[in-house]
């Protein structure tokens, strides 16, 4: 039904749609053909969807790579309702609220030894944006106010806001803001090897010597004018790059050598999707900062966060004498919802031994994945924990084009929610997935593929 006093959108030759799909415009979406045949969904419950025709979709990417405890946990949704009824909304600015600082406390309980101090945010995007300002606040803390360089890797997914996209090396993000994207950032190269490392299951054993490339970046800008460098421990966004066994520790020592901050992103891969709370335990190796977002309120509220070690945060707050030290924030910083959404999937993740879980379905889960090595167009496949990559066969006149047929057919032939990059099929299904989902998921994949063209 049309709203009164509002005007019908007039249809266009090229499409047809419901008009009161017009108003929104959606991200990340191709939206005149998505509105021309829409996926509407309309309801969940742990590993399913619901589809507006009454469909149940089996949900093999937990989301957005968020939803990592299942859909609609009761636990979770009273505590949102429980704080709406309680405290709305609470100034972060000179105030405060307990449920924050009692997420904050819960959230280093569970980082490596080390990262204790949490700055709130409200999306990957601006925990990155605000960990890239902290870096660069610590430096002029620390007396080395000209290290204001950075450092990202191609293909990396570091969120939408100048700073992410800046950082990151996805070229299609960035194109279309190329003239305004912060000055002085170089990349390191990707990790992805299909000529050495194809269907490897795992870390793949060769590219840990990729890394050394910040050594050069080092030798051509001066160590002492680089402030960060951010990587994802496993990207993605880009379509599931696991990183070669020694890659992170290589880092983490070039880091040290020069006086360089390591920021880890772990806006995907943190909250047991590795079988360990983050990918920095999972590997072994702990950066100074920590981004994080999704899973920390499983996807029911958005909230971020930046995550420091303790001398970044005394450094910066003890360079000041009185007022304020950072000046840096949000309206909805640590938002008494988010905090308690926060708060309850945390418990939910300890009383369930979600990430434990995780950890022992990983070796099921691989041997799934890799049983598609034989279907069509497949090239490669990836994993690591509870997720995985599947690479296809580009078609030589549209790259991209068979992925995204992959993923429609997915939805709308098979139940199934899947994500999709270019012509890479990328799977996180919550952690609640059981073995005989593993194996239903495989299935509808492996079906989508033999109907490929």
């Amino acid at each position: 039904m049309t709203p009164a006093n509002t005007a019908t959108p007039v249809a266009t030759p090229t499409r047809q749609q419901d008009p009161s799909l017009d108003a929104l415009w959606m991200p990340f979406t191709a939206n005149r053909a998505f509105k021309a045949k829409p996926r509407l969904l309309i309801a969940a419950q742990d590993m399913h969807y619901r589809a507006d025709d009454g469909r149940l979709v089996l949900d093999g990417a937990a989301g957005l790579w968020c939803v990592n405890a299942g859909h609609c946990r009761a636990s979770i949704a009273e505590a949102i309702a429980k704080s709406a009824r309680t405290l709305d909304y609470a100034p972060s600015f000179q105030m405060g609220h307990p449920a924050s600082f009692a997420l904050a406390n819960a959230l280093v309980e569970i980082l490596p030894n080390g990262i204790d101090h949490v700055f709130f945010s409200n999306s990957g995007s601006e925990a990155v944006d605000s960990a890239l300002k902290i870096a660069l606040a610590y430096h002029r803390a620390n007396g080395e106010p000209e290290r204001t360089r950075f450092v990202g890797r191609a293909r990396g997914y570091h969120g939408v806001g100048f700073g992410g996209i800046t950082v990151g090396g996805i070229e299609n993000n960035r194109k279309a803001f190329a003239a305004q994207l912060l000055p002085q950032v170089d990349h390191l190269p990707h990790t992805h090897d299909l000529a050495r490392n194809a269907f490897v299951q795992g870390q793949p054993w060769k590219g840990a010597e990729l890394a050394d490339d910040l050594e050069r970046i080092v030798a051509e800008r001066g160590a002492g004018t680089i402030a960060a460098v951010i990587v994802e421990p496993v990207a993605g966004s880009t379509g599931v790059l696991v990183p070669p066994v020694g890659y992170l520790e290589r880092l983490r020592a070039i880091c040290d050598r020069h006086g360089i901050l390591l920021i880890f992103d772990e806006v995907i891969t943190g909250f047991g999707r590795l079988g360990a709370p983050f990918a920095a335990q999972h590997f072994g190796v702990t950066p100074d900062m920590m981004t994080l977002a999704k899973g920390i309120t499983n996807g029911a509220v958005p909230l971020g966060a930046a995550c420091v070690q303790g001398r970044i945060y005394d450094t910066v707050v003890n360079a000041t004498e009185r007022g304020i030290e950072f000046f840096h924030g949000y309206t909805y910083s640590g938002h008494p919802l988010a905090a308690a959404a926060g708060l309850a999937t945390l418990e939910l993740y300890a009383t369930e031994g979600l990430f434990a879980r995780a950890a022992s379905l990983a070796p099921t889960w691989e041997e799934a994945l890799h049983s598609l090595k034989d279907a069509p167009y497949v090239i490669d496949i990836r994993n690591l924990g509870l997720v995985g990559g599947i690479e296809l066969e580009p078609r030589p006149d549209a790259p991209g084009a068979r992925g995204f047929d992959a993923f429609v057919d997915a939805f709308a032939t098979e139940d199934a929610m899947i994500r999709v990059t270019a012509d890479i099929l990328a799977l996180s299904p919550p952690l609640i997935i059981s073995e005989a989902q593993i194996e239903e998921l495989v299935g509808k994949v492996r079906r989508v593929l033999e109907r490929l063209k």
